[in-house]
């Protein structure tokens, strides 16, 4: 799952491995986030993403998804509250002073780290477009703060309007998922928070329903992670995070290793590195 890892889900026992935030960041933004283009493409034309678009991005990440939008005209706002790294990174990406869209960056582009109540200020029009793109359905409980953060991110929108969820695909076409399982033989004392679980079919359906939104239909879309070689895909997906609790329960060294170890089936005779994955998208309606 390159873009489509998901946000970072850290156990709650134990002290967060040590590591280098700025570097996690830039490996989710260099290697992994890209995984997920094909998901945010299909999206963004089935909905007709264009100018009149005012698009409320919940767990922007660093703003690759949202870049896209404002591509194609959208007005965009992102709020970011599990990474001020991948947020720094999104502004640089997206804000005139460090990015390059100009004039029109300064009015369409609102980038927040905090609740998505404080990506609406005082004269924001509505939004008519919400997405949750960090896929939910590769472990146990990864879907418990998206119900909160779409209770704080709908009301912000006007009715009707669009809600997209995204999740992994079934176990069977998802490569990345027998790479998963590593986690969590290696954080086999932690499991209980962190575990891996196949994706179910209704997990989608249920967030919207407990959010009080109205599924109105749903897609799948073929996102393949690709990486360079075996130390690019390695770096990538620890970037999303799902390897924390194996580090804790074990070594850097130790996760590092077996991680390589599970991607060799997928290495190629040129050494790049291809699992090919099925992502799934609900689009649900703000009542």
């Amino acid at each position: 799952m390159t873009p489509t890892l998901v946000r970072q889900h850290l156990s709650h026992t134990g002290a967060t491995p040590r590591m280098d935030p700025s570097a996690r960041a830039r490996d989710w933004s260099e290697i992994q986030e890209r995984m997920l283009v094909p998901l945010y493409e299909a999206v963004y034309e089935r909905l007709e993403v264009g100018p009149g678009t005012r698009l409320l991005g919940l767990g922007c990440g660093s703003g690759l998804a949202l870049l896209m939008a404002a591509s194609r005209g959208a007005a965009v706002a992102g709020v970011e509250s599990d990474c001020p790294e991948r947020l720094t990174l999104a502004r640089q990406r997206l804000l005139p002073e460090t990015g390059t869209w100009g004039t029109r960056a300064r009015v369409d582009v609102r980038l927040v780290d905090g609740s998505p109540r404080d990506a609406a200020g005082a004269g924001t029009p509505v939004y008519t477009l919400v997405t949750a793109f960090e896929p939910i359905g590769c472990l146990a409980g990864d879907s418990e703060g998206l119900g909160e953060t779409l209770a704080a991110g709908t009301p912000l929108a006007e009715r009707g309007a669009p809600v997209v969820l995204a999740g992994w695909g079934p176990p069977e076409r998802c490569a990345t998922s027998s790479v998963l399982r590593v986690a969590t033989k290696l954080a086999d004392p932690l499991r209980s928070t962190g575990s891996w679980r196949p994706a179910l079919r209704d997990d989608l359906e249920e967030v919207a329903q407990r959010a009080g939104l109205r599924p109105d239909g749903s897609g799948r879309v073929a996102c393949p992670f690709g990486y360079a070689d075996v130390d690019s895909a390695v770096r990538g997906l620890l970037s999303t995070g799902l390897f924390d609790a194996a580090i804790r329960a074990t070594d850097q060294v130790q996760v590092d290793k077996e991680l390589a170890e599970a991607l060799h089936p997928y290495q190629r005779q040129d050494g790049t590195v291809w699992m090919p994955n099925v992502f799934r998208y609900l689009i649900a309606r703000v009542p």
